[in-house]
């Protein structure tokens, strides 16, 4: 059985559906020995600064003092093991996934809880604790990965060099997943970043998945034949991919065969619509097709079930959590983006004078997005028009407005009660599983059909980013584009010290050029290019240039307040190769 998305739900850890205030551990107050009720951080608050709310500067000493779960422990209380609690002063505005306010009752402060935080008196000037750089170090590259395009005769003749990913965790587990792949049976590769919802069961499954529906729906008839044929008469398989994989990005293997049964039956049809009269794939429409078919059987296998009682479970939480999608193909000169919901793909241009832009080739699917307004607004009567999005929000609860997974934005409101009564026990005594959300009438109102942006790469086109929301919430765009192209090529262009208003004596901006300095000595002991931006991405000061002393303190917070501060981090960093891009433009 896996490990429990929010440990104070269980108190053996056992895994079990979060409610909706556990959606990434934003807002999760259930005591335990190690929840405590602390604001949603802001990626701009100052780190243990007197800006921060006054209830984090009350438990900051607390917690340099290794006391903090001792005394919180025996100052509050959960009445509902089953469902983490909301707290009224916690604000929401940043929650992926807001809770129904009702859930607030469930837990409250025990009787004269404050006598627990008189029992020992504290330094008003605690020692600190940094990370040292190679502890430091250990924990950013833990997850990293690199892949160089193998050459033939000494020649690289793919349009990618090579990729870097890695992943920071915010949420434990770490609701993120990645995965990248080489199409063996077509051309090109994928590479994708899933970001996981109400737990990381959704965002496993379709890392483990999507890849394989996509590459199916790119093969053409004679190809899905020889498939079919080998499976009929239990000849090997063609490979189809080949998984280029960290250590820890795992496969269900409890799931493989259910998974492989729905995959045939999708490539049947596929064979049975296809009479192979037509030999052109539209890799636009193979991967909305992809997207689409997944997250349909995603919702059939929950609603059919499994008589193993562990599958049985595993589809339905997979079916009740949510995750979004950005998926690159990239063959030859053609790069595709498929995206559904708020991660994003980014370009890394190189111009004439050696300086960066960055070209956005996604579209984040939420609020602020007017033309996504329009489409939820247009998809269900005017009179739904004021409640379809509240708060931004999805029916007022749910941020980004395309995922997978979510049946409880996407079944009628039977369906729902059915699968829950006939479902297992702790499906039925979970509280998330059978609140419906509010001004739910008119279902579904959630997509993962994908919006698909097509480029045609250039020489002058050096990189793709492609990275989960964690990381474009601390960074703006240019920044990032203009931190991964001078890592890459080894060349910074020095531009003045920007000091954003502050008073600096010339003392302090002789510490800064200084420093400048050394980050162009040290700048290449990242060895890869998503650590390298991850640094930035925690370690920035306002003033653009990594802090040694913040990242430490950022990367020292327990998993209570890291939430807090950032999301689960996730990059993937694409090099294109020039020369062979510029060939495919002289051939033309």
């Amino acid at each position: 059985m896996g490990r429990c998305c929010c440990r104070c739900c269980c108190p053996r850890g056992l895994w079990m559906l979060s409610a909706p205030c556990c959606d990434d551990r934003r807002m999760c107050v259930c005591p335990g020995p190690r929840r405590i009720g602390i604001p949603v951080r802001s990626s701009s608050l100052p780190l243990f600064s007197d800006a921060m709310p006054a209830p984090t500067q009350l438990f900051f000493p607390l917690i340099r003092n290794c006391e903090l779960s001792r005394i919180y422990g025996t100052a509050c209380y959960c009445h509902h093991k089953h469902l983490c609690c909301s707290s009224s002063y916690i604000p929401q505005s940043r929650l992926r996934y807001t809770p129904h306010p009702a859930y607030a009752t469930f837990c409250r402060p025990k009787e004269n809880w404050w006598q627990y935080t008189q029992g020992r008196r504290y330094a008003s000037t605690p020692q600190k604790f940094y990370l040292t750089p190679p502890q430091v170090n250990s924990i950013l590259k833990a997850n990293e990965y690199s892949f160089k395009v193998p050459e033939f005769d000494g020649k690289n003749v793919s349009s990618i060099l090579g990729f870097d990913s890695n992943q920071l965790p915010a949420n434990a587990p770490i609701e993120d997943r990645r995965s990248a792949a080489t199409c063996l049976q077509t051309r090109g590769m994928l590479l994708g970043v899933f970001d996981g919802h109400a737990g990381c069961a959704c965002s496993q499954a379709v890392s483990e998945r999507l890849f394989y529906y996509i590459a199916v729906s790119l093969l053409p008839h004679e190809t899905l034949l020889e498939i079919e044929n080998a499976v009929e008469s239990g000849r090997a398989l063609l490979p189809i991919l080949q998984w280029h994989k960290h250590p820890n990005d795992y496969f269900s293997k409890e799931a493989s065969k259910l998974y492989f049964n729905s995959l045939r039956t999708y490539w049947q049809e596929l064979i049975d619509l296809n009479t192979g009269e037509s030999t052109d794939i539209d890799v636009k429409e193979a991967l909305i097709n992809a997207f689409k078919r997944l997250d349909n059987d995603i919702s059939l296998e929950a609603q059919v079930g499994d008589p193993n009682s562990f599958l049985n479970y595993l589809v339905l939480r997979v079916a009740f959590s949510g995750a979004t999608a950005c998926v690159a193909h990239v063959d030859g000169v053609d790069l595709h983006v498929a995206n559904t919901g708020d991660s994003r793909a980014m370009l890394g241009v190189q111009e004439e004078d050696g300086s960066w832009s960055a070209v956005t080739l996604s579209n984040d699917h939420n609020a602020q997005n007017e033309r996504e307004l329009e489409r939820l607004k247009l998809e269900h009567p005017k009179s739904e028009a004021k409640s379809v999005v509240k708060q931004d929000r999805l029916l007022g609860l749910l941020m980004p407005f395309r995922a997978f997974g979510d049946v409880k934005f996407k079944w009628s409101i039977d369906l729902q009660k059915r699968v829950i009564e006939s479902g297992p026990d702790q499906l039925n005594d979970n509280e998330y599983t059978k609140f419906i959300p509010p001004n739910y009438h008119t279902p579904p109102y959630l997509t993962a059909e994908p919006e698909v942006t097509y480029h045609r790469l250039r020489p002058q086109d050096k990189f793709l980013v492609l990275a989960t929301d964690g990381l474009w919430e601390t960074m703006h765009r240019q920044d990032v584009v203009r931190i991964v192209g001078e890592y890459l090529t080894g060349m910074h262009h020095q531009q003045p010290i920007a000091v954003g208003g502050y008073k600096v004596t010339l003392g302090q901006m002789h510490g800064l050029l200084t420093e400048r300095r050394t980050k162009m000595s040290s700048v290449f002991e990242d060895q890869n290019a998503a650590t390298h931006l991850i640094r930035h991405a925690v370690g920035n000061n306002e003033f653009g240039t990594v802090d040694h002393e913040r990242l430490s303190k950022m990367l020292s917070l327990p998993e209570e307040l890291a939430r807090m501060y950032r999301d689960d981090i996730t990059i993937i960093v694409v090099q294109f190769n020039s020369h062979v891009v510029g060939a495919y433009q002289n051939q033309e």
